[in-house]
């Protein structure tokens, strides 16, 4: 992060690696970040989603859940 702060894909590995962590926080603001720069980006969407959904947040989650689904259907299966 502190060599590609702008890098998309390095932004994304970092995200992932907090949301593993259960570092809920930092993926969460990453991830808004994301979709806020690609508002298309489902894989993104879905993540926050679910970032959200650990968080307790069910209904912020919920919305960004249903639009990962509708940009692709896989994301919308149960999991």
């Amino acid at each position: 992060m502190a060599e590609y702060p702008e890098e998309r894909g390095v932004r994304m590995l970092a995200a992932r690696a907090h949301y593993h962590s259960a570092q809920l926080s930092r993926a969460q603001g990453g991830l808004e970040k994301l979709v806020a720069e690609n508002p298309d980006d489902a894989y993104a969407r879905l993540l926050l989603g679910r970032t959200l959904e650990r968080r307790g947040e069910v209904e912020s989650a919920a919305r960004h859940l249903r639009i990962a689904a509708a940009m692709n259907p896989e994301y919308g299966k149960a999991g």
